[in-house]
């Protein structure tokens, strides 16, 4: 349901966000294209908010272990800074396995099925990405999901409706 502007203050601070790895990327990429450019910035609107305490940001083990693996040193630790802003945090668990198994069969690859099983389990309001490959996989898949999977910029221009 999108929240109208005037109910926007009572009903953002239920809402609960969770980022890809992907999307936390996005701020840190060539900002010279456009679609780069907007979804960046959108991302930093959302962020803007999670710092007002309108919305709340979940992490989890998935999104550590994935930022843990970028291969640039100086990116890693801006994506840990940035990562360490977040509300709350998801520790990977049996059940979430078991959850990221049954999307994995649905053709999702393994991050993105863990971010989906942590995002599920934390209840989030929306998974925000940037992947084209995910955001189709997830509409086609839409009717096994437990949540919401969105493109910042698609999802903030809802919202803000």
């Amino acid at each position: 349901m999108p929240i109208s502007r005037t109910n926007m203050q009572t009903d953002l601070s239920y809402m609960k966000i969770y980022f890809d790895v992907c999307c936390l990327n996005r701020p840190f990429d060539d900002q010279t294209q456009d679609r780069i450019r907007l979804e960046s910035e959108a991302i930093l609107m959302i962020l803007k908010h999670i710092e007002e305490n309108d919305w709340q940001w979940i992490s989890s083990d998935a999104v550590l272990y994935e930022m843990h693996k970028t291969p640039n040193d100086e990116r890693r630790e801006r994506l840990n800074s940035l990562n360490s802003r977040s509300t709350s945090h998801i520790p990977v668990n049996r059940l979430i396995l078991a959850r990221s198994a049954e999307m994995q069969i649905m053709g999702f690859k393994t991050y993105d099925a863990l971010h989906i099983a942590c995002a599920e389990k934390a209840a989030a309001d929306v998974l925000l990405s940037t992947d084209d490959r995910l955001l189709k996989k997830a509409k086609t898949n839409q009717h096994s999901l437990k949540i919401k999977i969105d493109n910042p910029l698609t999802w903030l221009q809802k919202v803000a409706q």
